[in-house]
């Protein structure tokens, strides 16, 4: 059963995994290799559970509980040597997550299950990585992770049927509706999400609307929630472009970044992260 949860990147999305952590009362380890992206992912952590209580949401002394059970680190073996559960949320670079898993295996328990929080990559290459690849499925949270319902569970080729049940359960804990996905380019949303925002950006490039009058649209004729100019600021340009990028070579032409996506990339309008992104902040 699962107690000790650790999760490796400290970024936006590993700091919300941790505070759903905390919160359905795991024991819970955010590790970063960045001293400073440990502290601000603590500090948005303790953020997140300070709004909770002003909201009346959540009680004060369960928020101090809750936060008595977050440790930080850059120490990858403190991180995840007492690991029943290890969710991995490093940025979207394949090279990267199969060194750091491979380091994982290495460190941790040979009971932990090890999850993917990877929005499009292949979860297969990423367990073949393992020795023991049967360990690892995908672990799909969606941002902001304290706000949205969804956890999609990829599995890949050679994911244990105990690995995926494990994975229900923490997510089940963490208060999470969950949908099962095949190992494939893009899953269930990115893919769907991913085309949108990219037509968005066409459709902004050749004129057919402001960025704002656009994102209305979809939220008042489509019911979005969110415009996709609004939900690429708060995901990063750099992350959609590199989902994009991986689809377009996976899934072929109609996939394909559109130029002004590019353009704000390169010109360093990342998003909410950087103060502007299709929109200043």
């Amino acid at each position: 059963m699962t107690q000790n949860v650790s999760v490796i990147g400290a970024g936006i999305m590993g700091h919300g995994i941790a505070h759903a952590a905390i919160m359905a009362g795991y024991d819970t380890h955010l590790y970063d290799v960045s001293p400073a992206a440990v502290e601000k992912g603590r500090a948005h952590v303790e953020g997140i559970v300070r709004k909770g209580i002003e909201l009346g949401k959540v009680k004060e002394a369960d928020g101090a509980a809750a936060l008595a059970r977050l440790e930080t680190g850059t120490d990858l073996g403190a991180a995840v040597r007492r690991a029943d559960f290890i969710i991995e949320a490093a940025p979207e670079k394949i090279d990267l997550k199969l060194r750091l898993l491979a380091d994982i295996e290495q460190l941790a328990p040979a009971h932990a299950v090890i999850a993917s929080n990877t929005s499009s990559l292949s979860l297969t290459e990423m367990a073949a990585a393992l020795s023991t690849p049967g360990r690892l499925a995908g672990m799909h949270f969606f941002n902001p992770v304290h706000k949205m319902k969804l956890v999609e569970i990829v599995r890949a080729l050679e994911s244990a049927p105990e690995t995926l049940q494990a994975i229900e359960v923490v997510a089940q804990r963490m208060g999470k509706e969950t949908v099962l996905v095949r190992d494939s380019a893009g899953f269930v949303t990115s893919r769907v999400n991913a085309m949108i925002g990219n037509e968005a950006f066409f459709m902004l490039q050749e004129g057919v609307a402001s960025a704002r009058d656009i994102d209305k649209a979809l939220k008042l004729g489509l019911n979005h929630p969110m415009g996709p100019f609004e939900l690429v600021d708060l995901v990063g340009l750099d992350t959609r472009l590199s989902v994009l990028e991986f689809l377009h070579k996976s899934l072929g032409e109609k996939y394909r970044p559109c130029p002004l996506l590019v353009q704000h990339v390169k010109a360093g309008r990342l998003g909410r992260k950087v103060g502007k992104g299709v929109y200043e902040y």
